[in-house]
């Protein structure tokens, strides 16, 4: 129970503007709960006065009091309920934009901690799931709750003795779904791990459908799935087993003190006399017990599941802090002098991606990554916007560390194409401003728009959509070649017009013509501005001011092309490699 209180609490704050809903739900469980012992105290006066007795009820009174009672028990239903979902369909939508805005401003753990589809499982699926079967349990443990008082109260006024063995079983019956409640929430939690593992095989091959199929791994990847799914089944089942055993422990409970009450009230009635309306009166109200302990006793698994379920979006929430910001907010452009002095980075799985990493680059200087995969310059360039943490050392941009940096103006410093191209579900326009570019957007929006397609060499290809510039390029531009997505992204670096590029193989998915095209796009863009390149081709790179070579993290070289292959080191063998020269060669 302290768990539920703790968790229950934790939940509370998206509820805040719902507290009309709340009352609502709760007058009208109340008002139906106390209609409840009135259905069985209609049935007093119908069997000592109702049959044969000339005195009491007319004859059309208690089918005209039932009709009525029953009336008002269906609304303050239809109240409570309606209410309550009201209420969790409010807290829902709280949570959600709560979650989504952790997604928009959290810090960059939380998208190298937790896979899309988890992610995505738990803000569109998980809440809503959760909070149905929360809203149905609070129902039932509002006004079931109530009846039971209620009806308690009752059979405390026809006869406190026999009501005192009714009383007997609940303490039995909350151990016993105490001890099954803590198994539940565990099975719950099981259950959510399982299903974000199974949902992690389904995304991987979605987006890898291509190279499973390429390389015939069908096979293999319908067997992690089956495994996976196995899991999920096994988890699924003990959840079943442990709710289903709540139903038989409460009736045999029920059973044994209704036996009990039954022996007792024929064994009273034997020297009080009491009336036969005032003892169908008590088994009634008895019997009608049955039904709320029944109810009550169920609804811990949903409660559970429930509380699992929504508890992850506030974990979302809670766990990852937004990103920390500086308040140094030049009115100017920066001038895009970057220092890089004894940088280190660690993941959280404590690997090692970068170490005592020193470079200064001068404003308006192109400066060239090179390297073998995995030697850190993706990590290192990533650093720049903030986008990572460096785990030691400092960065400074114009000669102020980057974290005393107002995060927006600092990122509005920097321009990034990466080889991961990621496009949105949108038009081609909106995909280049990244923000809705409808077509009675301002002339000059548009007109920067086409200068960027343009100079990425897609004005072209934009005329020949259905809708030009608002063509819709659907999920992630799948209707896009890879060397098309590539030139909207660079359009997409072209439009910001930052002070700072990053291209993290910029090209890599460009045929020959059109990568000298956007080469010559990019000459341009560079003019005035500090540019930092990540190249595997290094003919590419070979006229960068500076030439950095890293391996397994740091900086093993660093000067003028010229320069690096004359000192015959690692970046002179690169460049025998690609071009077949000899490694002392100076061409």
């Amino acid at each position: 129970m302290s768990r539920w209180t703790d968790d229950f609490r934790r939940i509370a704050p998206y509820f805040r503007g719902a507290r009309k809903g709340l009352i609502a739900a709760a007058l009208g469980a109340g008002v139906g709960a106390l209609t409840e012992p009135l259905v069985a105290a209609l049935l007093q006066p119908l069997l000592d006065h109702g049959f044969g007795q000339s005195r009491g009820l007319p004859v059309w009174g208690v089918p005209v009091v039932l009709l009525a009672l029953f009336a008002v028990r269906g609304l303050a239903s239809f109240v409570a309920q309606y209410s309550l979902s009201w209420t969790a369909a409010q807290g829902v939508f709280n949570l959600r934009q709560a979650m989504f805005e952790r997604l928009m401003r959290g810090s960059g753990t939380l998208f190298t901690s937790r896979s899309a589809s988890s992610l995505t499982n738990t803000l569109v699926y998980e809440v809503q799931s959760g909070s149905a079967q929360l809203v149905g349990a609070l129902i039932t443990l509002v006004r079931d709750s109530l009846t039971l008082l209620a009806l308690t109260g009752y059979l405390l006024y026809l006869n406190w003795q026999l009501t005192l063995f009714v009383a007997v079983m609940l303490p039995c019956l909350a151990l016993a779904m105490r001890l099954i409640g803590r198994r539940m929430r565990r099975l719950a939690e099981q259950s959510q791990t399982a299903t974000d593992d199974l949902a992690y095989v389904v995304e991987e091959n979605v987006l890898a459908w291509k190279s499973v199929r390429l390389h015939e791994a069908q096979d293999s990847q319908r067997a992690r799935f089956e495994s996976r799914s196995l899991a999920l089944r096994r988890v699924f089942l003990k959840g079943v087993a442990a709710a289903a055993s709540t139903t038989p422990i409460s009736q045999m409970l029920a059973a044994l003190a209704i036996s009990s009450v039954l022996s007792v009230a024929l064994w009273q009635s034997q020297g009080s006399g009491g009336s036969v309306g005032e003892f169908v009166s008590f088994v009634t109200a008895m019997l009608m017990l049955v039904s709320p302990i029944k109810h009550l006793s169920d609804i811990s698994g949903p409660i559970n599941n429930g509380l699992a379920a929504v508890i992850r979006g506030v974990n979302l929430v809670d766990s990852f802090p937004d990103e920390a910001s500086g308040a140094h907010a030049p009115g100017q452009r920066a001038r895009g002098e970057l220092l890089l002095e004894g940088v280190g980075l660690r993941y959280a799985d404590h690997s090692l991606a970068l170490e005592d990493i020193t470079l200064r680059v001068q404003p308006g200087q192109t400066v060239a990554l090179v390297g073998a995969s995995g030697a850190g310059k993706t990590s290192l360039v990533q650093l720049l916007p903030r986008l990572l943490e460096p785990s030691g050392g400092r960065i400074l941009l114009d000669g102020v560390p980057l974290a005393d940096w107002d995060l927006g103006v600092l990122r509005r410093q920097f321009a990034l194409v990466s080889q991961d191209v990621v496009l949105l579900n949108d038009t081609l326009a909106g995909n280049i401003a990244m923000r809705p570019v409808p077509p009675d957007s301002p002339p000059e929006l548009i007109a920067r728009v086409q200068d960027a397609l343009q100079a990425a060499h897609l004005a072209e290809f934009a005329a020949g959509l259905p809708q030009g510039l608002h063509t819709p390029l659907g999920h992630n531009g799948n209707q896009l070649s890879g060397g098309q997505r590539q030139r909207v992204a660079i359009a997409r670096a072209l439009f910001k017009d930052a002070p700072i590029l990053i291209l993290d193989e910029a090209t890599s998915a460009l045929d020959s013509a059109s990568e000298r095209a956007v080469q010559q796009a990019l000459e341009r863009l560079r003019q005035g501005r500090t540019t930092i390149v990540i190249a595997h081709r290094l003919s590419t790179i070979e006229h960068a001011d500076v030439i950095v070579m890293m391996a397994h993290g740091r900086i093993i070289e660093q000067g003028a092309h010229a320069a690096l292959l004359q000192a015959r080191g690692a970046y002179a063998q690169m460049h025998a490699l690609q071009f077949g020269a000899a490694p002392d060669s100076t061409a």
